[in-house]
């Protein structure tokens, strides 16, 4: 797994093994094609394509890696012995490549440096797994040494807002709330407003899973962040976006239509532990250039981790 510690060896033993199957099913591809031949061709660049693509890669990033690796082929570099370990070297650097020009700060030191309250605000889809993350992340900062604040702003469903309050006092933070179907952006200006009055480190706001594709329910996340704006004025500070890291190519759908109505400053990866298709990330992170910071990896408010770059690539060679 891609965490910033080590999981703890009986943890999810199950999933691990299925995860761990996936890997091999992705790379033994590359080895078994490539294991008994002399040299690397032009013609057998269909079947490393077709590797990547299975991988949920997407389109655009495996025909810049494929164009890249025809180059080096032409280039005489890949015909030699051990094509397997050239390739998965070459492979190794183009994702590498991808994370260079990504600018990726540690948000417990963009809270420390900014003034309090610290706004976050935390948007993603149905389904998504958004409102756990948001107790998972209050509980993170908490641990960090910052005082949170956690706004009910998804007053959609009564459901939403006892589920909240139960990870709120899981992680033993305040919570804002109101009644069902009241305004979201007044929930948002009520968190604001106790956090900056009892000089809170850190306002975390929940917002309702939107369908990506509902322009109303999109808009709403805007009225939310002018409003925000009134008690806060460069207020959210923050917007991260929760990914399912099960959903595949349907991830950058929603990371497109997100960032059209407000700047996606960073993604929070959910579902991480059973998923066999991580590739898509990279497409994300080729086409928006939005740092990944952490993944969520279980049911428990301790299982969420920093983002570990290295430790991500790395997954796909093993």
């Amino acid at each position: 797994m891609f965490f910033s510690k080590k999981k703890e060896k009986n943890k999810n033993k199950d999933i691990n093994t299925n995860t761990n199957k996936n890997k091999e099913s992705f790379f033994s591809k590359i080895k078994n094609f490539f294991t008994k031949k002399k040299s690397i061709k032009i013609e057998d660049l269909d079947e490393v394509e077709s590797i990547l693509l299975s991988a949920d890669i997407g389109v655009k990033t495996t025909l810049k890696i494929i164009r890249n690796l025809e180059k080096k082929i032409k280039e005489q570099e890949y015909s030699v012995k051990n094509n397997e370990k050239n390739l998965y070297k070459f492979l190794k650097k183009e994702i590498q490549n991808i994370f260079i020009n990504i600018k990726n700060e540690c948000l417990e030191e963009k809270i420390k440096i900014n003034s309090r309250p610290y706004v976050i605000l935390i948007v993603g889809v149905n389904g998504v797994g958004k409102t756990t993350t948001v107790g998972k992340l209050a509980f993170f900062l908490k641990n960090k040494g910052y005082s949170s604040v956690i706004g009910a702003a998804d007053t959609f469903r009564a459901a939403a807002i006892d589920q909240l309050e139960i990870w709120a006092k899981k992680a033993k933070v305040h919570l804002i709330k109101q009644h069902i179907n009241a305004d979201s952006a007044s929930v948002a200006y009520d968190t604001l407003e106790s956090a900056k009055s009892k000089k809170i480190d850190v306002a975390i706001i929940d917002t309702a899973g939107r369908l990506h594709n509902r322009i109303n329910l999109m808009e709403e996340l805007s009225k939310i962040s002018r409003v925000m704006k009134k008690i806060i004025i460069d207020a959210p500070h923050e917007v991260i976006l929760v990914l399912d890291a099960t959903t595949g190519q349907n991830a950058i759908e929603q990371v497109k239509k997100f960032f059209s109505v407000l700047k996606i400053t960073s993604i929070i990866l959910t579902k991480v532990e059973g998923t066999a298709k991580a590739g898509f990330i990279l497409s994300i992170l080729e086409k928006f250039k939005i740092p990944i910071k952490y993944v969520g990896n279980g049911e428990k408010i301790e299982d969420f981790k920093i983002f570990n770059e290295k430790k991500f690539i790395n997954s796909f060679f093993k």
